[in-house]
């Protein structure tokens, strides 16, 4: 039985290095709340690398993870749109913007 799902998604920062500087900044220091609500609505691991001005999101969630649901769930969730607006300012999308929005899920093409 298969132990979690998992979810690679992109996004795209400005392309400033003091901004990018900045965004890497405020992750070293992710709000509470935040955190708090992925875990609510079952991610169980998250990771964000960045390649120049490109992040790469490794999302683990639970076995049952309805990725759609999750999303809405955690849209609604205590400062979650506070928090999109704010990390916004460093991504190429709009303040607006869910974090499903934001980030784009990428289709696997291989697998060792």
């Amino acid at each position: 039985m298969k132990k979690f799902k998992r979810y690679c998604k992109t996004l795209t920062l400005r392309d400033d290095p003091e901004l990018i500087r900045q965004y890497k900044e405020v992750h070293a220091h992710v709000w509470p709340e935040i955190l708090q609500g992925m875990k609510e609505v079952g991610i169980l691991s998250m990771e964000i690398c960045l390649y120049g001005n490109r992040l790469f999101m490794i999302m683990d969630t639970v076995p049952d993870f309805d990725h759609d649901q999750a999303m809405a769930a955690l849209a609604q969730k205590p400062r979650q749109q506070e928090w999109e607006a704010y990390v916004a300012r460093f991504q190429n999308t709009s303040p607006e913007a869910s974090a499903d929005e934001k980030w784009q899920r990428m289709e696997r093409v291989f697998k060792m």
